[in-house]
């Protein structure tokens, strides 16, 4: 007997993650693709690249492109992610609103939510983030106090931790996008070079270790990669911080601090190189006030693309 035909059209596009920061964007990126890509943490400005991820499925193909926190500026480097944020929502077919379910929906959050609601993309998704982490009358909460700002076309709660509704989430964006054929190859997974992802996942080790001190003023670029035999990758980095005394910090007591960055970098960036070994060595830069020129956020690949 003949197999029954497939009727169900194949769709493709673009699908942005917007929201206030550490509501969770990066997490469901990751959840998404089931592995990491994105660096997370719990610190403000932990995205600063704009990230695209491919996740196919037999009958779509889904891009997802993961977006800086939308945020009030208060540099130069504040004002170019949000362009960054802000330029995904011109090109996108789908945008996914997403809400902290453990935090109360602010003022932030409506303006957000304002420029989600003038977007012409023709899929509007609210997401509550964090369910395992709140409880049932707060998911209820956030998801009243959300609906009042802004027409949304669907909602969805989800925890992207336990990975509760991440299906769900691929599945309903993916009904509402354009029939069409691919974007990208099948064996692309995303759109950053290995030299963006080991900036990014050293930047990644800064933030969890440093906590407050020094977050925002670390900026992390790969100035090389070289290959040896048997699988073995050098890499050198810089972090960039803007003052002497942060420079001490990132350094630490007898080296101890930049060595710990460093050890726990290195299985991300084994993982991410498909490298038997990684060598890393991490140099510590300071520019002063590197956020406020236009120049370095540049060279760190942080600018909003023309």
């Amino acid at each position: 007997m003949a197999e029954e035909a497939n009727d169900t059209p194949f769709t493709s596009g673009f699908v942005a993650l917007v929201g206030r920061p550490s509501v969770g964007k990066s997490t469901l990126l990751n959840a998404c693709m089931g592995e990491k890509v994105a660096i997370t943490s719990p610190v403000a400005q932990t995205t600063r690249r704009r990230l695209r991820a491919v996740v196919n499925t037999d009958n779509s193909q889904l891009v997802i492109v993961d977006t800086p926190g939308l945020h009030k500026p208060k540099d130069a480097l504040g004002k170019e992610l949000n362009r960054v944020a802000l330029g995904e929502l011109a090109d996108v077919d789908a945008v996914a609103f997403l809400i902290d379910a453990t935090k109360p929906v602010g003022r932030g959050d409506q303006w957000v939510a304002n420029h989600v609601q003038a977007s012409e993309a023709g899929y509007k998704l609210l997401v509550v983030t964090k369910a395992d982490i709140a409880t049932p009358e707060q998911v209820a909460s956030q998801l009243e106090a959300a609906r009042q700002l802004a027409d949304f076309d669907g909602e969805l709660v989800i925890s992207a931790t336990e990975g509760f509704n991440v299906d769900a989430f691929i599945s309903l964006v993916s009904e509402h996008l354009p029939e069409g054929p691919k974007w990208f190859p099948d064996d692309m997974d995303i759109d950053a070079t290995a030299e963006e992802l080991v900036a990014e996942f050293v930047r990644e080790k800064v933030l969890l270790n440093m906590r407050q001190e020094i977050p925002h003023s670390v900026g992390v670029f790969c100035d090389d990669i070289q290959w040896s035999k048997h699988n073995h990758a050098s890499i050198v980095a810089t972090i960039l911080v803007e003052r002497e005394s942060q420079k001490g910090m990132v350094i630490g007591k007898g080296g101890r601090m930049i060595k710990r960055i460093g050890s726990e970098a290195r299985p991300d960036i084994e993982r991410l190189l498909g490298a038997k070994t990684v060598y890393l060595d991490l140099q510590v830069r300071v520019q002063p006030q590197w956020r406020r020129d236009a120049n370095e956020i540049r060279r760190l690949g942080y600018q909003a693309e023309d």
